[in-house]
């Protein structure tokens, strides 16, 4: 209520009938203007004016129609949020990838307005292992043992490779857009990433979610 609410691309151009950024391009009535004990209001600028300099990115994706209409996807970051429970990736990776088996995991918390988030783990093994229903209960053991219930995933599906930008950064926020419906090609840039090919996985699987729903 009383906010100009835009969906912009990573251009920072407003989109309409595209996946994009919830961006607030006026001030709104509830909008806060500070944080506590933040000095030089650094944090409050790097969380919501970072990406767009002076356009506040409000850190959730959403689809704006040609008749006005929205509908939001959930966070647009990496953070899981799972029953009000918030967790970065980085405490998930440290517990499955400490199993034998495997080499690499990549997680997406695919958080959709009005359903329930669907957590996807998907793991890169070792020569020789298998994903078989005795791994993933392994890996369910773990995480429910070390983080909580609540961050056990969904589904458990092996790969052959994480998608890494050539900084060597796991691509989760790419490859989320991806699996939420956006085009491969305006989600994630090819000449930017360190193994470009590892992509394809995720966009077969994208394809085959969505040919499911849409099946009678």
């Amino acid at each position: 209520l009383g906010a100009k609410v835009q969906a912009y691309d990573e251009a920072g151009q407003p989109v309409i009938d595209r996946l994009g950024e919830l961006v607030i391009t006026q001030p709104m009535p509830s909008m806060p203007i500070h944080f506590w004990r933040d000095e030089g209001m650094t944090r409050y600028r790097a969380s919501y004016f970072e990406m767009y300099p002076g356009v506040w990115r409000h850190g959730d994706w959403i689809r704006i129609n040609a008749r006005g209409g929205c509908v939001i996807y959930g966070r647009s970051d990496s953070t899981i949020n799972r029953q009000g429970i918030r967790m970065g990736t980085a405490e998930l990776y440290r517990v499955v990838e400490a199993l034998p088996q495997i080499l690499d995991s990549l997680i997406i918390d695919l958080e959709l307005l009005g359903r329930e988030s669907r957590l996807l783990l998907f793991v890169v093994l070792r020569e020789g292992e298998g994903l078989d229903d005795a791994l993933r209960a392994a890996i369910k053991a773990r995480l429910r043992e070390e983080i909580s219930p609540r961050h056990i995933p969904d589904e458990i599906m092996q790969i052959a490779a994480v998608p890494y930008t050539l900084s060597g950064k796991k691509m989760e926020v790419p490859i989320r857009k991806i699996l939420l419906g956006m085009d491969a090609d305006g989600a994630a840039k090819r000449e930017a990433m360190r193994n470009p090919e590892a992509l394809d996985f995720f966009v077969a699987y994208a394809k085959n979610t969505i040919e499911t729903k849409r099946t009678p």
